[in-house]
């Protein structure tokens, strides 16, 4: 990994760029301070300025904590076409981060899609990781939430065509979900068994969440080895978790497992 460009310090500069092995440009901003450091895994079809991102980054910067956004290829100002993204590739970007820009102990926080991500940075890194903080997390979610919730139509659609656009409720853009997507997602599987995390984990969810249930959260709690793991439920919360009590919530588990 080589860096094109210096990281900046100012919220509204240009991002900083990480190029790949594989060629791509990662967009990332990192704000040095003391750790240890946050770092956050947005969601699918997910960008690095969206309201937790900020939020964090902002509650970071008081804090003199250092901070770490960035955007997968094929989200936001990384190159790549999403179509052409994968678990395992995202999961790459997320590492590459972690190893190049940032040091030391990290909080990882992963909202949705970047919960699962989040997850296997720690199994691929646990020496980097001071805690995991999940909101809405899913892990699985390409096999449990997507393949196993389709319609027969819809799993045929994939089959033969290898791609199905499926409505957002979140934006004009469907999600364009691949049958790459499922087929590789099945190489990073983790809800089959114990997950051998050992760091403190605190999982945020919403109890109106559509799109993933609460109760992967719960499961997941379960699944992992560690035994300082909290689940915090939000009983009116939806899938974003994103007003002010809610956000507080989220700093809260941040500043928790940060030690300060």
């Amino acid at each position: 990994m080589t860096h094109a460009s210096q990281p900046d310090e100012t919220t509204t500069a240009a991002p900083a760029i990480l190029e790949t092995s594989d060629g791509e440009r990662i967009a990332y901003h990192h704000h040095a301070g003391r750790g240890p450091g946050i770092l956050f895994c947005g969601g699918f079809m997910s960008d690095m300025t969206g309201t937790k991102a900020m939020t964090l980054q902002a509650f970071a910067g008081e804090r003199g904590q250092a901070f770490t956004r960035f955007d997968y290829r094929g989200h936001g100002q990384s190159t790549g076409a999403f179509a052409d993204g994968t678990i395992g590739a995202w999961t790459s970007d997320a590492l590459a981060v972690l190893d190049d820009v940032t040091s030391g102990p990290l909080v990882i926080v992963g909202s949705s899609m970047g919960g699962w991500i989040a997850l296997l940075l720690a199994l691929a890194r646990p020496d980097r990781v001071a805690g995991l903080v999940g909101v809405a997390a899913a892990p699985d979610f390409t096999e449990d939430l997507m393949w196993a919730e389709f319609e027969e139509e819809v799993r045929q659609t994939l089959l033969t065509e290898r791609v199905y656009h499926e409505p957002s409720e979140y934006s004009d853009e469907p999600y364009t979900i691949t049958m790459d997507l499922i087929e590789e997602g099945r190489n990073h599987l983790i809800m089959r068994g114990p997950i051998p995390i050992h760091a403190p984990v605190r999982l945020l969810h919403g109890m109106r969440d559509s799109d993933v249930p609460h109760r992967l959260s719960v499961l997941l709690a379960e699944r992992l080895e560690t035994e300082d793991v909290q689940v915090r439920l939000v009983k009116d919360g939806d899938h974003r978790l994103s007003t002010d009590r809610d956000l507080g919530l989220l700093t809260g588990a941040v500043s928790e497992l940060s030690g300060f």
